[in-house]
């Protein structure tokens, strides 16, 4: 009996092979090449405090629970918002 390669498995070990091929996400600014995450979380970390300045406002802010877990998860989540909606 002969033995048959599947060309499903080898196509499939290919494309892994070949996914690291692709440019790395990255924006210039003012000549320098900066990473996507570091751009979006600057501006989370900035959206957070303003979170936090509207929930001071609205006395809100007691409501919100443990703040050492709250405005990092607000960071995170906002972070990832903004790399999905304008880099993905």
């Amino acid at each position: 009996m002969t033995m048959r390669r599947k060309p499903p498995a080898c196509l499939f070990a290919l494309c892994l092979l070949c996914s690291g091929c692709d440019h790395a996400p990255s924006i210039d600014i003012i000549g320098s090449f900066f990473p996507v995450w570091m751009l979006c979380l600057s501006i989370a970390v900035v959206l957070a405090f303003v979170v936090r300045h509207f929930l001071v406002r609205f006395k809100l802010d007691s409501e919100v629970g443990p703040v050492a877990l709250f405005y990092p998860s607000v960071v995170v989540l906002l972070t990832s918002l903004l790399w999905l909606i304008f880099f993905r």
